[in-house]
């Protein structure tokens, strides 16, 4: 399915958190990484991260846009996307609920359809 702006399986979100899909995508296709996410703070502010796989250090996508917003002084989360071929991410969304227990975890496949 597509919005009007031909970006798919946007239609079910509102344009905030479709954004979010978008950025994720890029920031997984800019790196090349397993997945891409996006999170959007108290003040609309976004964080966009890829997967980190170091030999020292393994995280998800979704765990280190929401340490790059908590380090940035986040007054909590709104939503959060997590995109890839695989985005099911426990350590990443027990991240988000630290931060923001009720704010919505969107998960996307590699072409931004969601899930």
């Amino acid at each position: 399915m597509s919005t009007p702006h031909g970006t798919p399986g946007h239609a079910e979100l509102d344009a905030e958190d479709a954004k979010l899909v978008t950025l994720a995508r890029s920031a997984r296709a800019r790196t090349g990484a397993a997945q891409g996410a996006a999170v959007r703070d108290g003040d609309g502010r976004t964080y966009v991260a890829a997967t980190v796989s170091l030999p020292s250090l393994t995280l998800s996508a979704l765990q280190v846009a929401v340490a790059m917003a908590v380090a940035s002084g986040a007054p909590g989360l709104e939503a959060a996307v997590v995109l890839g071929d695989e985005p099911d991410d426990a350590p990443g969304e027990q991240a988000v609920r630290d931060v923001a227990p009720a704010a919505p975890v969107h998960h996307a496949n590699a072409d931004g359809t969601l899930r």
